[in-house]
């Protein structure tokens, strides 16, 4: 009985999801009842590491910034920036045949690089992008297409809540499988490195998107008419920029800073918590000071510490220095002043409550995922899972380019059924170990980055394909009546199969994924 336990443990935790129990509950009561059942048959069980196991989580220092991402991203979305950044766009590229289109692939790319929620970003665009296409008289196909794709960008174009919480398993997938292979010092996998990874790719990926509008207008102009016949002023392009410079500045910060190494993914996200503050209180009725005053205050302090060594022991003695320290006092009392004023005007608005409450519920949500699923797998390995995946992904033909062939289909098909954030808690430790164990043919192993990436890609592809395609579940639930469901099936799946086009080029280019990290962090 004993040796069946691990694979019966599985089978019973598909049948509870399938039946409709929530996932974070599923996951513990199941691994709960197989831990009585396994002491019951005598295995060894480690349930006083349990404590343990959530004090660690809710002190790890990278799923900290998993609710500042979240608020970051709940934030933006309350404040209009998309339809901001959507008006901007068509007055740009409105005027060619698919700008339309185009303009809603980069409004995606630039939702992605802000707010990395996807199901908020699928809606969002949803909402705003989706009767706009209509009304010019765009394709049902082609527009639910665009949107549904653009919105799932937000899967792999960093900062990303799935590179974080995949960053902090393939860390310690990592860091277990050489510690198993003898390597008692083996080098760190960071958030940073899967940000920087995936960058490349996820760009790509959007231009594919891109290219594929303009080819579709190209041989179907019927499909994708211009959005206006009128030349571009230079109102519009000042209008443009102002709706499109914000955003971008928040990116940079963000991203960049990370990047660059001048911040963790957790200060970098408290950054972008305060960034989107910030932006957030241009859309109410308290004006555009607060904003351009933090603006200019922060670039005044980040300037002065480039310029002038702030140390107070080192500059102390000095005229010069005694001004650098008093003026840099004085430009942060000024940020102060203008964040203090932001966050009162977004909260007169009533954007900050209602941003507050919702990521409270995302961030109470993905940690209660996360301990079901660290219980699960703890009392999983206790059984002998751990033993019985490593064996049946090590007799899988092709070596390790077979057993990841098989563990992307596994993975492909459970994003039918559960959320990219099951998957990555669940699935992610039990099968990384494994993978990151097998040799290759030149007696290397995987790149966790690598691998990271072709999950993250191969996580968006099944959010996206019909007919479970959670993405597909959320656009249909704002689409207009006239959008038909298999309107939104079809018109995916040419993005579908440029996510599969993507998966492709990274199997056979992997530098895509290792070249930029390698660059950045040697």
């Amino acid at each position: 009985m004993l040796q069946t336990l691990d694979l019966l443990m599985i089978v019973a935790a598909c049948m509870c999801l399938l039946a409709g129990f929530p996932v974070a509950f599923t996951l513990a009561g199941v691994a709960l009842i197989f831990a009585g059942l396994g002491w019951f048959a005598g295995a060894s069980l480690s349930l006083g590491a349990i404590p343990s196991r959530i004090y660690g989580i809710m002190t790890n220092q990278v799923l900290i910034a998993v609710p500042l991402f979240v608020f970051m991203g709940v934030m933006l979305e309350r404040s209009r920036v998309a339809e901001g950044l959507l008006d901007a766009m068509g007055r740009l590229v409105g005027r060619l045949p698919g700008g339309l289109g185009l303009s809603v692939t980069l409004v995606g790319t630039l939702l992605a690089a802000s707010t990395g929620i996807v199901g908020a970003t699928v809606a969002t665009m949803g909402l705003l992008a989706l009767p706009a296409m209509l009304k010019q008289g765009y394709s049902a196909r082609l527009a639910a297409g665009s949107v549904a794709a653009s919105g799932t960008l937000g899967q792999i174009i960093p900062p990303s809540i799935v590179l974080v919480v995949l960053g902090d398993q393939i860390s310690a997938a990592y860091r277990a499988a050489q510690l198993k292979a003898g390597n008692f010092a083996p080098e760190t996998v960071t958030v940073g490195d899967l940000f920087a990874g995936a960058l490349i790719p996820g760009l790509l990926l959007a231009t594919l998107y891109g290219f594929y509008q303009v080819a579709a207008a190209w041989l179907h102009p019927e499909k994708a008419p211009p959005m206006r016949k009128r030349p571009l002023s230079s109102r519009d392009v000042r209008q443009a920029l102002a709706a499109l410079l914000p955003p971008a500045v928040l990116i940079i910060a963000v991203l960049g800073s990370i990047l660059a190494g001048l911040a963790t993914p957790t200060e970098a996200a408290s950054v972008g918590a305060l960034g989107a503050v910030v932006l957030a209180s241009r859309r109410t009725d308290g004006g555009n000071w607060p904003a351009a005053l933090a603006l200019v205050s922060g670039a005044g302090v980040v300037l002065l510490t480039l310029v002038v060594d702030l140390e107070p022991a080192r500059v102390a003695g000095t005229l010069s220095g005694v001004v650098a320290i008093f003026a840099a006092i004085v430009l942060v009392g000024v940020f102060a002043v203008s964040i203090f004023a932001a966050v009162r005007q977004v909260h007169r608005g009533g954007i900050l409550p209602e941003a507050l409450r919702k990521a409270t519920e995302i961030t109470a949500m993905i940690f209660t995922i996360v301990i079901g699923a660290s219980i699960f797998s703890l009392i999983f390995r206790d059984l002998g899972g751990e033993e019985l995946i490593a064996s049946a992904l090590s007799g899988v033909p092709g070596g390790a380019g077979g057993a990841v062939l098989a563990v992307m289909l596994v993975m492909f098909a459970l994003g039918f059924l559960l959320d990219f954030l099951e998957i990555v808690f669940v699935v992610v430790p039990i099968v990384t170990p494994a993978l990151l164990g097998i040799p290759l043919a030149d007696g290397t192993t995987l790149s966790p980055v690598w691998l990271a990436v072709m999950m993250a890609v191969n996580l968006q592809t099944s959010f996206l394909t019909p007919p479970f395609g959670f993405a597909l579940f959320y656009l249909r639930g704002v689409a207009p009546e006239n959008v038909k469901t298999a309107d939104i099936y079809l018109g995916v799946v040419p993005f579908v199969a440029l996510q599969l086009v993507m998966l492709l080029i990274l199997w056979f280019y992997p530098k895509l994924a290792t070249w930029l990290p390698g660059v950045i962090y040697g």
